[in-house]
């Protein structure tokens, strides 16, 4: 005879493949917290516990990213350095108040690539970002100038928060950073805390996607890298912001300003 389901058992049957297909369009990166507001969204009434409950016995897990720093600063001795305008506090409240940035180092089978990011410290969204061969100021100013592109050039005295390297320090970066109205910010050398948000954008980025993929070509992790930055921005949940992704953040601020 067949087996006929109780309304409970049904429910935990729904729940379950409704929660593996979440994790599964996630990437395998979301844990239970992400999933249950994921879930929340779509008009399923359930608890976190519930959730993490029936992760555990289907042996789904998220990614917890780990805290790392590859060293990329390299600073120019002869340089000045602009002042340290944030003191670490890099959310104010506000979109646009502060923009942090950093390069991080990636590779592939054609060799070394450097990517350079902007992202606002309220929040979260990546405005801009770029990729190059070589480590360099160009990569900053065409960060800068999607962020920039992309905010509708309304961000006189924003602040551009960053570590003391040489493509940082440059004069074409203050020169772009003056001709947008951008108020350069710098922390102390080699101390992550003093860049904590692009640490945490890095490590997302490397462990919920980079680490877990081979690149043959750097065409190839160009669109790869396209790829996350756009499902980071429009879908990837965060939880400094109501465990909602940036773009979807943005908006609500928008409706509420209306």
């Amino acid at each position: 005879a067949a087996t006929v389901l109780t309304d409970r058992q049904q429910r935990r049957v729904d729940l379950g493949t409704k929660i593996a297909a979440v994790h599964r369009a996630s990437h395998g990166t979301y844990g239970s917290p992400r999933i249950t507001g994921e879930l929340r969204d779509r008009g399923v009434q359930v608890s976190a516990k519930t959730v993490a409950r029936i992760m555990a016995q289907a042996g789904l897990e998220g990614i917890s990213p780990r805290t790392f720093k590859m060293k990329t600063t390299i600073t120019d001795p002869a340089a000045s350095f602009p002042p340290d305008l944030v003191g670490r506090r890099f959310d104010r409240g506000r979109p646009d108040a502060v923009w942090t940035t950093d390069i991080t180092y990636l590779t592939c089978g054609e060799g070394d690539m450097f990517l350079c990011a902007i992202r606002d410290g309220h929040t979260r969204k990546v405005l801009g970002y770029s990729l190059a061969d070589h480590i360099g100021a160009g990569m900053v100013t065409d960060a800068i100038d999607a962020a920039v592109t992309l905010r509708g050039g309304r961000v006189q005295g924003t602040i551009l928060h960053s570590d003391r390297g040489g493509e940082f320090t440059a004069h074409s970066t203050a020169v772009a950073c003056r001709r947008h109205g951008l108020l350069r910010s710098m922390g102390a050398t080699g101390i992550c805390w003093d860049n904590s948000p692009s640490e945490s954008l890095w490590s997302s980025f490397k462990h919920e996607h980079y680490y877990r993929h081979t690149y043959t070509t750097k065409s190839e992790l160009v669109v790869s890298v396209d790829k996350w930055m756009n499902f980071y921005n429009t879908d990837r949940r965060h939880s400094a912001i109501g465990n909602q992704s940036p773009d979807s953040y943005e908006r609500s601020l928008r409706t509420t300003a209306a």
